[in-house]
């Protein structure tokens, strides 16, 4: 089993940066790649980017890309989620995730994060 927590979160500004990070305990995250996702009320939960397990491989949904950075530090059973320029419809609670990745989803989840930018 793996257990995550997200923080960071938060409410800033429009053109803020705000880094979001998922500590892995139970096991080692090296094993997983990790997505982080976000989801806001009444809407479908939504992909915002993940990374392999060696973190050789990322990737981004359009909305994000350019503005969003996924990263790993294996060694501190961490993930972090960099997001610069933030917009208002940034604004969602971001939940990260660890498994196999890609078509085979995401078996650990957290309990997420609050993240609200302001115009």
């Amino acid at each position: 089993q793996v257990q995550l927590v997200e923080s960071g979160g938060g409410l800033v500004q429009a053109g803020v940066s705000l880094t979001l990070s998922c500590v892995a305990s139970g096991r080692t995250l090296s094993s997983y790649a990790v997505g982080w996702f976000r989801q806001t009320a009444g809407k479908e939960r939504e992909f915002v980017t993940a990374i392999s397990w060696s973190g050789d491989s990322t990737g981004y949904a359009d909305s994000v890309k350019g503005r969003f950075t996924i990263s790993r530090d294996n060694a501190k059973n961490t993930v972090y989620l960099q997001m610069n320029s933030l917009k208002p419809e940034d604004t969602a609670v971001y939940y990260c995730a660890a498994g196999l990745g890609g078509r085979y989803g995401y078996a650990y989840w957290g309990q997420g994060t609050q993240v609200t930018v302001s115009s």
